[in-house]
């Protein structure tokens, strides 16, 4: 198999908000939204998606452009559940590592929206994360948000990787694996092939305050990866292997977005499913802003993911302001 996923995969309902307040300091950052307390908050309306998540984003990513996917994952015994894995299996990926668990239910966050932003809610379900028994080494493993009670499973994978080296872990650290702290997932960092981060997660995991892109860049590949990706926002993002340092702007928004939620996941994804492919660091990172542009057309991390065939199209009709610099 060409890429197997592992994380968790939950069923995000949107809830568009019509009345809020936004309050963001001077350099537009540190934005909190606010609401009327004790009162009844009317709102435009709710979506109900299910099969997302980092991981989960990443996988269906991966098979829309072509690789043979798997997802090790959890859900519940449930009717969440039984959606989820209607979802996967309608996008062709394989789910004979998705346990189903009996007494603990599917992971369901719920997605506060307002204007482009969101706010998420997260719960993570304490499932039993285990490796597969009998797990076929895949040429790529993509390892993503899990829940908090997973440190032990962590080493477990590491030591798995060190055993199949023709196995590379792109690694997506989630809220409670930037939490764990670099220290506990030193041994993982070690094995990993690609780290892709924002810069805020950057410098959250590097127990830095506001620091330099090249800086994040380089202290993240210390920590063991062989390639370091790190993306913000609409400055673009950025990729190191220690020979080539590079920036790419992001695409341009055909209409204003809809919403931001698995912007993210489409840009790291695509990337890794590039290089999967055998593309070029270069190339690589022209093809995951294309894909992170498309997903915010749309509610929902999926809905907007695209082909390989579509990913080329936009590059061959990019703006050549759309291009890859040297940072160095």
């Amino acid at each position: 198999m060409d890429f197997i996923a592992i994380g968790d995969t939950v069923v995000d309902e949107f809830i568009k908000l019509k009345e809020a307040h936004v309050s963001c300091d001077v350099n537009h950052e540190n934005c909190t939204i606010g609401m009327k307390w004790g009162d009844k908050i009317p709102y435009d309306s709710s979506i109900l998606v299910p099969a997302v998540g980092n991981a989960a984003n990443a996988v269906v990513s991966a098979a829309r452009l072509g690789l043979s996917t798997g997802f090790i994952s959890n859900v519940g015994n449930d009717r969440f559940g039984e959606e989820i894995l209607a979802v996967f299996a309608r996008e062709g990926v394989d789910t004979k590592y998705v346990a189903v668990n009996d007494g603990i239910p599917t992971n369901h966050h719920y997605v506060l929206s307002y204007e482009a932003e969101r706010t998420i809610l997260i719960r993570h379900e304490a499932y039993p994360y285990l490796i597969p028994e009998g797990l076929t080494p895949p040429k790529w493993l993509y390892l993503s948000s899990v829940g908090e009670h997973s440190e032990t499973f962590h080493t477990e994978l590491a030591k798995w990787l060190r055993e199949h080296p023709e196995t590379k872990l792109a690694f997506q650290p989630g809220t409670f694996q930037i939490k764990m702290g670099r220290e506990k997932l030193a041994g993982l960092y070690a094995v990993t092939e690609v780290v892709a981060v924002n810069k805020e997660e950057a410098e959250r995991i590097l127990e830095l305050g506001k620091t330099d892109i090249k800086e994040l860049l380089e202290k993240m590949r210390a920590l063991g990866p062989r390639i370091a990706l790190i993306t913000d926002g609409p400055s673009g993002a950025y990729v190191s292997d220690g020979n080539e340092m590079l920036k790419v702007p992001m695409y341009p928004d055909p209409s204003p977005p809809l919403n931001r939620t698995g912007a993210g996941d489409a840009t790291t994804s695509t990337f890794v499913v590039a290089l999967a492919l055998g593309k070029s660091l270069s190339e690589a990172l022209l093809w995951g802003p294309i894909n992170s542009m498309s997903v915010v057309q749309h509610v929902g991390a999926q809905k907007g993911l695209l082909s390989r065939e579509k990913i080329e199209e936009y590059i061959a009709n990019a703006h050549t302001e759309y291009a890859v610099t040297s940072l160095v």
